[in-house]
């Protein structure tokens, strides 16, 4: 009995040595495994392309950058938030700015203008006489001269017979008084002088050519006559322009009219004298509307006594704005706005110390200069995005957030992950179409010409992706042949017909510019536009055919463009082989 005791109590102290020696190294060894399994689950992301993702450091299959690491968790964010990493908004230059900060230290509106005549100084010189220019003694525009200077000499068949019906008088002036006062009436109509008169009825000879005198000193603006030229009675010879004082002419935009009035202060500087400023007053605001620019004139009047000043040259006027404190507008950079259809976003940065943002929907007001007046959606002290915009916008889209073409979120398919092998497991998520052009009901005739116009532009697609210039000049003009045979008559609606000669003529410029170009940088430059105008066209009109508009954020100087595609998959037209996947697809028109 007392052997098994001994045994019993053997066994208890071996048990327990191994748990004090294997325990806790089989714990170490659950832990390790743990780490193990944390670094197997660490994924890898490019900066610039974040919908990369791989379980292994490397190289971008896009861009061949090195990869980092992606952030693993996005605990705290609210359901429309979204995060970046430090080096994706180092690298794409994203850059912030408060909402309010400058607002009523940069009050002051800019106006571009040029040096102009004023036309009140302007003088015609013309001639009084019918004949023919014998000499002219301005040899070209820009001379000065001064008032009695001898402009040119002319012979004039009507004074030669005038002048022999003066001295013919002359000799009857005793008996036939009115006669003779009537032939030198008929010279002095012709600025014949009284001394010039008395001379020819003295010498009782007749004059051969006649001089004409400035009436006024200036420089001469325009030359309207050579020598040897006939001339009429009437007929201007010169335009003499006073250049002592000059107008400067602003143009005011549409939205900015009610800023400005008569009497106001202004500051002129010119890029010749960019140290010298000018403090004057608008001395006249245009009251017609130029209808082709959307502007109106304003003018300001400059003393040029010493010729500082040259027509033609350009001006900057800065005005203070002078509304008040509690009238100051909340104003953004146009750089900070994308627009898609009737709404107008912005990337609200929504943590001081993350790079943690959130798309907001905001209505914008005036245009001044590079600003924009914001009306609802934003106030001030709001941090937003003011660089980098499309590249942010991106990341939203690719990472199922509210973006500027996806209302209400969701995943989208990428050419990216269509580049990984993806293509059969992406999807694309049908956004809200609110945004895009009102669908107009048209006859099938007229979607089938469109559809020709669309399936020129898919070729001049591909040949942009293969980098053939010659086939995109080719496919743009077959392109233009097919939508000069597009039939508008075939519209009942007049909203119809509106929309399609506005669409119409902007395809037809883009497609011209495509045509003439022989650089396959400005072909897809101009591809841009096209591509908007034929999106409109097929968004209001429809072809009968699935279509898909696709997106790259890195085209166009990183401002991103899209195009259109028969096929889910990205071909970019914009990068061609240097980066053929580049893009999403960012909805599908029905």
């Amino acid at each position: 009995m007392k052997k098994y005791i001994i045994y019993s109590g053997i066994l208890v102290v071996g048990l327990l040595l191994g748990w004090l020696f294997f325990g806790s190294s089989s714990s170490n060894e659950v832990e390790h495994n743990h780490n193990e399994v944390g670094e197997i689950n660490q994924m890898w992301t490019c900066s610039m392309h974040p919908q990369i993702m791989l379980p292994e450091a490397g190289d971008c299959p896009i861009c061949g950058m090195d990869l980092i690491p992606a952030e693993t968790s996005a605990e705290g964010l609210n359901a429309d938030e979204f995060k970046l990493t430090k080096n994706a908004m180092a690298l794409a230059n994203i850059q912030t700015s408060v909402v309010g900060n400058n607002t009523n230290k940069n009050s002051t509106i800019k106006l571009s203008g040029k040096i102009a005549e004023n036309e009140d100084a302007n003088v015609v010189q013309a001639s009084y006489f019918s004949g023919r220019i014998e000499r002219l003694n301005i040899g070209s525009t820009g001379e000065e001269v001064k008032q009695g200077q001898l402009l040119a000499t002319i012979y004039s068949p009507e004074l030669f017979a005038a002048q022999q019906e003066l001295i013919t008088a002359s000799t009857l002036k005793e008996s036939q008084p009115a006669l003779y006062k009537a032939v030198r009436n008929k010279l002095k109509l012709w600025k014949i002088s009284e001394n010039q008169i008395n001379q020819i009825e003295t010498s009782g000879k007749v004059k051969q050519n006649f001089p004409i005198y400035a009436t006024v000193s200036g420089t001469v603006s325009e030359k309207l006559v050579a020598q040897g030229d006939y001339v009429k009675q009437g007929q201007a010879l010169l335009k003499i322009t006073n250049l002592n004082t000059v107008w400067a002419m602003f143009d005011v935009f549409e939205n900015q009219i009610e800023l400005f009035k008569k009497g106001q202060d202004i500051t002129v500087t010119t890029n010749a004298y960019p140290n010298k400023k000018l403090n004057k007053k608008v001395d006249f605001i245009d009251p017609t509307f130029n209808s082709a620019t959307r502007t109106v004139k304003l003018r300001v009047v400059l003393n040029n006594i010493n010729r500082e000043f040259k027509t033609g040259m350009f001006v900057e006027g800065n005005i203070e704005n002078n509304r008040s404190e509690k009238e100051q507008l909340l104003m953004i950079p146009s750089s900070a706005i994308l627009w898609t259809g009737e709404r107008s976003v912005v990337y609200l940065k929504t943590s001081p110390n993350e790079p943690i943002f959130e798309m907001q929907e905001i209505t914008i007001g005036k245009q001044l200069g590079e600003l924009y007046e914001v009306i609802d959606g934003l106030k001030s002290g709001d941090e937003i995005v003011t660089n980098g915009t499309f590249t942010v916008d991106a990341s939203a889209q690719l990472q199922g957030k509210k973006s500027m073409m996806n209302k209400e979120g969701g995943k989208t398919m990428t050419g990216h992950e269509g580049h990984l092998g993806m293509e059969d497991t992406a999807s694309v998520d049908n956004e809200d179409h609110s945004n895009m052009n009102k669908r107009i009901k048209v006859s099938n005739g007229f979607q089938n010409q469109l559809k020709l116009v669309f399936n020129d532009y898919i070729k001049l697609k591909d040949a942009l992706v293969n980098d053939d210039v010659n086939t995109v000049m080719i496919e743009s003009k077959r392109l233009l042949d097919n939508l000069s045979k597009v039939d508008m008559k075939l519209l009942t609606d007049k909203e119809g017909h509106n929309d399609w000669m506005s669409l119409e003529k902007e395809i037809k410029a883009a497609a011209i510019s495509i045509s003439k170009g022989s650089d396959i940088k400005a072909q897809r430059s101009h591809f841009k536009n096209l591509s908007l105008q034929l999106t409109g066209a097929i968004e209001t009109f429809g072809i009968n055919e699935k279509v898909y508009s696709q997106f790259c954020p890195m085209a166009d100087n990183n401002n991103g463009a899209y195009w259109l595609s028969k096929e889910e998959q990205v071909l970019n037209p914009y990068y061609g082989d240097a980066m053929l996947k580049c893009g999403s697809v960012k909805r599908v028109i029905e």
